[in-house]
């Protein structure tokens, strides 16, 4: 059972509290955990379940805000930190994204939120289609209204029907004109590159997202041609986990519009889409950088969005960097992007420059790490794919499309 809710900024201010039982938290464990995360702030950041001196401690970290959660008694720490997860997605979805001005100027909705998503300690409604009905997102309308008539409250007067359904995540007597459902696999590629060019680690991390309208109370099955290639597999709520231990295929009564049906590893790949060769040879206080950048493995779609960021040493006084393709800036914290865009095939695109090292210093010993952007619409680069979707209980046809999408996550190249 949880006690209390904090957000804390990235400055350590507690930017809202929520009591959840007769038992009242202290302000003051906020203070004791941001000393120790000052004084260990990047091991503490890794720890998602602490134990202080009065209580024990849950926290995620999202852009910049920490949720963090407390409790004196026992419990399953992965709840605790599922539910904080939870609390984030849905404020993300609501305001349209998470920072501290967002959660300051839409106070009012989070603690409304709270108040749907846990009941004396206990999670209670999660699911972002069924809040949507109980509690308004925020918009230009609502805040007029509520200067006007001086009501700031978006909680409805009538109780979801879904909430006294077996299917909670699901709306009563949902119809719809046309029946149709989208599915999309949406993947990040990590990889890290070392400066011999060697691939020391590339792996998949990605997300199967619905968007669901169909009439009624629909029964689907999703099966994937190769799943076994599937590691750390999280699903929705909705998902009956039998049929996926059994026969790896998903079956499911999908909530009403969008959601993340499911979410996946795929490890140990062997190839990137795009290489990245930096070379830097430094003599007499000056650096000479070169960056070439080309299509290494042919997805067979285009590649776009192609960026190359890294970060100046400190060493480093001034820079004169310029590229054959794209455009490079540099930023007054010495952040050099080069924004490239679609890869051309009649030529690979190159960054080159001089760079000028403090006084007194020969050679460059410190060396950056260039951090790799791309997007590639139309091919999952894990080799997932679907097999098909039926849709079980309801007579009707209805239409169904599927896309891939891929995306560079942490994709470092070390010189």
């Amino acid at each position: 059972m949880l006690q209390c809710i904090f957000l804390l900024s990235d400055s350590g201010e507690v930017m809202l509290e929520k009591q959840l039982s007769g038992h009242r938290v202290d302000r003051s464990i906020c203070a004791w955990f941001w000393d120790q995360a000052i004084s260990q702030p990047d091991s503490f950041k890794q720890q998602p379940v602490i134990a202080s001196p009065t209580h024990y401690l849950f926290q995620v970290f999202r852009e910049g805000i920490t949720f963090l959660a407390c409790t004196q008694v026992e419990m399953p720490p992965l709840m605790a930190t599922e539910f904080l997860c939870r609390v984030a997605d849905v404020l993300s979805e609501y305001l349209g994204g998470l920072n501290e001005d967002l959660i300051k100027d839409n106070f009012v909705i989070v603690y409304e939120l709270l108040d749907e998503m846990i009941d004396n300690g206990f999670p209670l409604t999660t699911e972002p289609n069924i809040l949507r009905e109980m509690i308004a997102p925020p918009n230009i309308v609502s805040k007029v209204l509520s200067v006007v008539t001086g009501s700031s409250s978006n909680v409805s007067d009538t109780l979801p029907g879904a909430t006294a359904s077996l299917v909670p995540w699901r709306t009563a007597d949902t119809k719809y004109a046309n029946n149709e459902i989208y599915v999309d696999l949406v993947e990040e590629m990590d990889a890290t590159i070392n400066r011999d060019g060697g691939l020391v680690k590339c792996e998949i991390s990605g997300e199967v997202q619905v968007n669901s309208h169909i009439t009624g109370l629909p029964d689907l099955t999703l099966s994937f041609s190769n799943p076994s290639i599937l590691d750390d597999v999280r699903f929705h709520p909705c998902v009956r986990y039998r049929p996926w231990e059994s026969h790896q295929f998903l079956s499911f009564v999908p909530p009403d519009g969008q959601f993340k049906l499911m979410s996946y590893r795929v490890r140990k790949l062997k190839n990137t889409p795009i290489y990245v060769n930096p070379q830097l040879t430094s003599d007499g206080g000056t650096c000479r950088l070169s960056v070439l950048v080309g299509i290494r493995n042919d997805p067979g779609k285009t590649i776009d969005s192609v960026t190359v960021q890294f970060q100046l040493p400190s060493c480093i006084l001034s820079a004169d960097l310029t590229s054959n393709y794209g455009i490079v800036n540099i930023l007054s914290d010495k952040t050099c992007s080069w924004s490239i865009g679609r890869i051309p095939k009649d030529k690979a695109p190159s960054m080159s420059g001089t760079l000028v090292l403090e006084t007194g210093l020969e050679r460059l010993h410190v060396f950056p790490t260039f951090q790799v952007g791309f997007r590639i619409m139309g091919v999952a680069l894990s080799g997932l794919q679907i097999d098909k979707l039926d849709l079980k209980t309801v007579p009707y046809r209805f239409y169904k499309g599927f896309r891939a999408l891929t995306r560079a996550g942490e994709f470092d190249v070390r010189s």
